[in-house]
């Protein structure tokens, strides 16, 4: 009976022995298994291929198209660029962006439309298309560093707040002082990093808005900038001989100062400022000058919808912009910019008042001291 029970338990302890070895055994398995296989989950051999995957590509493609249709109580157009047409349907520009960023780079922006016409100038004497007519900007970068940039060609000026390409504007219409200050210059800048937010660019440029240099001498741009969190302001300077001298008339130099400022009060609420003088000054005879402030409000109510106003004050005591003497005028715009995605509709209203009657005239065709309109404007920018 004892040996019977000694053998039992020997039997039982075998066993026991023979389990828990078989446990160990798969354990250490899987603890094996682990350890190769997790490793390879997340080799980083393969990470430098994903980034380069990642990578975006230096070259892009964008654009815009917009068109509008405009009533005038004058039976007028408005008496500032881009809106030259009176109940009618008309075409605004197209415009395809070709870039490459990068330390060599490079832009070319080509337009088509009446904008575009307006903006470019170079059409044949009978209003035909040339190929210079057709380039907005056509322009190469070389970055040598992170703090200079050199640009040679034909680009959009950095005088005034407002642009050429209606997606950058709230209001469709444009001001008197962007349509009187430059659109472009053909030239060598120089843009570079002073410091922390603050940059400087020099210029030199053929004749103002030319693409060939026709007046000798070339003019001389400079910048000043601070860009901030909330507070971006820029002084501007161009100047240079505006006209020859021949036997009928005086030479003359042009100088023009500008400011702009933009301030973000709120995520929702932004104010901007221009404010441009430019003189003339001819070898014989009186100098000339004018000068104008605009004010810039928008708010955005919400992200689908906001609003943009714009007011103005042109000084033009010698006529040069009005042809009247002592000349002023006051205009006041009002936009609302529906967005819907890529597509912004632009209601608008404007009323522009001289302190003279001459500037505008009146739906019968005589002089009167205002001018008042609305518009509708369709932006579409990819």
């Amino acid at each position: 009976m004892m040996k019977d029970l000694r053998a039992l338990l020997l039997c039982s302890l075998g066993l026991l022995f023979c389990v828990s070895g078989a446990k160990a055994q798969d354990g250490m398995a899987m603890a094996s298994t682990g350890s190769s296989v997790e490793p390879a989950a997340t080799t980083p051999a393969t990470e430098p291929a994903a980034e380069e995957e990642e990578k975006e590509s230096p070259y892009s493609l964008s654009g815009a198209v917009d068109a509008y249709y405009l009533y005038s109580f004058n039976h007028m157009p408005f008496p500032t660029s881009f809106t030259g047409s009176h109940n009618s349907f008309t075409l605004g520009m197209a415009n395809l962006i070709f870039t490459k960023e990068g330390k060599v780079g490079f832009t070319a922006d080509l337009a088509f439309g009446p904008r575009a016409e307006a903006a470019n100038g170079y059409l044949t004497d009978e209003g035909g298309i040339t190929s210079l007519s057709l380039i907005k900007q056509l322009f190469v970068t070389y970055s040598p560093s992170d703090k200079l940039k050199f640009t040679l060609g034909n680009f959009s000026t950095f005088v005034g707040y407002e642009l050429i390409d209606a997606p950058g504007n709230v209001n469709y219409s444009t001001s008197y002082l962007f349509s009187n200050g430059p659109f472009y210059h053909t030239g060598l800048k120089a843009d570079i990093a002073l410091a922390d937010k603050f940059g400087l660019m020099l210029g030199v440029f053929n004749d103002t808005d030319t693409k060939v240099d026709v007046v000798k001498g070339k003019h001389i741009g400079a910048q000043l900038s601070y860009t901030g969190d909330k507070l971006s302001a820029f002084l501007n300077y161009l100047g240079g001989r505006h006209q020859e001298e021949t036997p009928f008339t005086p030479e003359v130099f042009s100088h023009q100062v500008d400011l702009t400022a933009t301030l973000a009060v709120t995520d929702a609420f932004s104010l901007g400022l221009n404010s441009s003088m430019r003189d003339f000054h001819p070898a014989e005879g009186e100098d000339a000058s004018w000068f104008g402030t605009a004010l810039y409000a928008k708010y955005a109510v919400s992200d689908g919808f906001a609003l943009g106003f714009r007011g103005e004050y042109m000084s033009d005591k010698d006529g040069i912009i009005t042809g009247l003497t002592d000349g002023n005028v006051l205009a006041l715009t009002l936009s609302g910019n529906i967005m819907l995605g890529s597509l912004t509709i632009i209601p608008e209203f404007r009323i522009d008042q001289a302190n003279e009657e001459g500037y505008f005239l009146d739906k019968d065709g005589k002089p009167t001291k205002s001018s008042a309109g609305f518009l509708t404007a369709v932006v579409y920018s990819f």
